[in-house]
């Protein structure tokens, strides 16, 4: 029975990832967007709309960017979650764990990430109504090579360092905050969670620069951030990561 709940549990979180991108792609259809972000005819229109028309929009309104950065955030996150459970799993039986600790893990580390979906959906919001992005989430020039630099600099911080290295060895923090049944799962996963949205938010904030809805940078964001958690080369990336978005930063203000 053990054996089957455990399949069950790991087949509705594979699936539910599947369908966050499956999502994805369809808001992207929806708003007439390739794979890259680039806008057909009726994409380009909604871009150069100004969110102060008297019309409904709901790329300027708070509720559906909200839900569009969660589904964001399921896509793009859970799939780094891979390595925490496995590890979680290897504790259960030397720990006292048990499968309502790994969904709390789980639901915990997710909670964290829904809020910081609700906070880029506010900072969207304010960046569109101020004029500085488009409709589609599209930022000029100056604020993406700001951005580039911003994100690849972070890359060389002790916050980074201390938060990856966390995200890196998860059992490192079980260890050291171990906490048994779905509540002690719950506070494990958000404080895993609080590292992770450290760690990785500039990733995130790269959504601006070829837009929010780019299947691509999605899927280039995603392995990277779990290049970075592979256990023999996740702290060799993040340096060379960083020198490459500050060279990209550069060379596109230069341009």
């Amino acid at each position: 029975m053990s054996q089957i709940i455990r399949n069950g549990l790991w087949l509705s979180f594979f699936g539910a990832i599947l369908l966050a991108w499956w999502m994805m792609y369809a808001m992207s259809v929806d708003m007439d967007l390739d794979w890259i972000g680039r806008p057909g005819p009726m994409g380009q229109a909604m871009a150069d709309m100004d969110p102060r028309m008297p019309m409904d929009m709901p790329m300027a309104r708070f509720g559906p960017l909200f839900v569009m950065w969660a589904v964001m955030m399921a896509a793009m996150m859970l799939p780094t979650m891979v390595p925490t459970l496995t590890t979680y799993e290897r504790l259960m039986i030397s720990a006292d764990g048990t499968r309502a600790g790994w969904v709390g893990v789980l639901l915990g580390y997710f909670v964290v990430w829904v809020a910081f979906a609700a906070l880029i959906a506010g900072v969207q919001l304010a960046l569109l109504y101020g004029g500085v992005i488009n409709m589609l989430g599209i930022a000029p020039v100056w604020l993406s090579a700001a951005l580039l630099v911003a994100v690849g600099a972070f890359q060389f911080t002790r916050a980074k360092e201390v938060c990856h290295g966390v995200c890196h060895a998860p059992m490192t923090y079980f260890l050291g905050h171990w906490h048994t049944g779905f509540g002690g799962g719950l506070r494990m996963g958000l404080g895993l969670g609080a590292f992770c949205v450290v760690c990785c938010w500039g990733f995130m904030a790269l959504g601006f620069v070829g837009g929010v809805m780019s299947l691509l940078w999605m899927g280039l964001a995603t392995l990277l951030m779990i290049f970075e958690k592979l256990p023999d080369i996740g702290h060799h990336v993040i340096k060379p990561t960083g020198v490459l978005l500050i060279s990209a930063g550069l060379v596109l203000a230069i341009l």
